[in-house]
């Protein structure tokens, strides 16, 4: 199976993927930090556009179950060149990859390349379209902190215009029970909004009624050429910027990262005790080891 898109899984496989990444979390305490589950097979790691914590927790979940890891980035391919993204999946689809993982700026571009490979093909973001392994991480961070996951409340705040995060979590977090809402300013929450099922607020006064803040980064890159759709970062900081003081002292905060310090949440509160961000990273290795195992198994057992 490829994973393309939240949509992909059922809440079973969902679960399934959990209980695998509880075993997978267990070996990051080893001392030698390995199994041979994927030994003898071939993942490539494709990045289009700059990462840090995806690529490199692809990168070591592929290693620590003992595949044979390539990573490949425009700047140094082909594709610098001009060659177009289906002459490079045909190429590479030469080598017999097990595993594509692929990040690209082109919304669709993952599902495109799973057309021309038999391999099995891994979304790490497309473009503002999704990133399913990120809510499949931030699912399984929420599970381990609270517990459960059906009941929970969520704001997402911030850039939902052009955040793939956004759209995958909605999606994913309404699919195992969780009550969201969008918080944001106007310009920054996109059309056709009404179709995605959750209630919409230009008030921070929203968050008040929640478990957990999701805090989105302002997507910068991907402004350029357009009119801004907030006046100014120091503006958009003085009214939208999350701190210790906007929230209740028992809410959580999450974070996909890069952190825009400063502008969409303070440091302080980023690196609170309320603050998930790393809970996060320490679950996206183990949820990316589960995932590179159970597209290529149809019934995964544990590590």
């Amino acid at each position: 199976m490829h994973l393309l898109s939240v949509d992909d899984l059922s809440p079973a496989d969902i679960d399934t993927l959990f209980r695998l990444s509880d075993g997978f979390l267990e070996v990051a305490s080893r001392p030698i930090k390995k199994v041979p589950t994927l030994r003898g097979r071939t993942q490539i790691n494709m990045f289009f556009e700059a990462s840090t914590r995806t690529l490199t927790s692809f990168e070591l979940a592929g290693k620590r179950l003992s595949a044979d890891v390539v990573n490949i980035k425009a700047s140094g391919s082909s594709v610098s060149k001009g060659e177009s993204l289906k002459d490079t999946i045909l190429t590479l689809e030469s080598y017999r990859p097990d595993i594509i993982v692929m990040r690209h700026h082109q919304v669709g571009a993952c599902r495109m390349a799973a057309r021309y490979t038999t391999a099995r093909v891994v979304n790490a973001g497309d473009g503002a379209g999704e990133h399913p392994t990120q809510c499949l991480l931030d699912l399984y961070s929420l599970r381990r902190t609270y517990g459960r996951l059906e009941g929970l409340k969520v704001a997402i705040v911030g850039d939902v215009l052009r955040s793939r995060v956004a759209r995958s979590n909605v999606f994913g977090f309404r699919k195992m029970g969780i009550d969201v809402r969008l918080v944001g300013p106007p310009t920054l929450i996109p059309p056709g909004i009404e179709h995605w099922g959750v209630p919409v607020y230009h008030d921070l006064e929203a968050l008040d009624e929640v478990d957990v803040v999701y805090v989105l980064r302002m997507q910068l890159e991907r402004a350029k050429g357009k009119v801004p759709p907030v006046p100014s970062l120091r503006e958009y900081s003085r009214l939208w910027g999350l701190s210790p003081r906007r929230l209740r002292p028992d809410q959580r905060v999450m974070h996909p990262g890069p952190i825009n310090r400063g502008v969409e949440i303070t440091g302080d509160l980023a690196d609170s005790d309320r603050s998930l961000i790393l809970h996060q990273v320490e679950s996206g290795l183990a949820v990316r080891m589960a995932i590179l195992y159970h597209v290529l198994a149809p019934h995964p057992q544990a590590a």
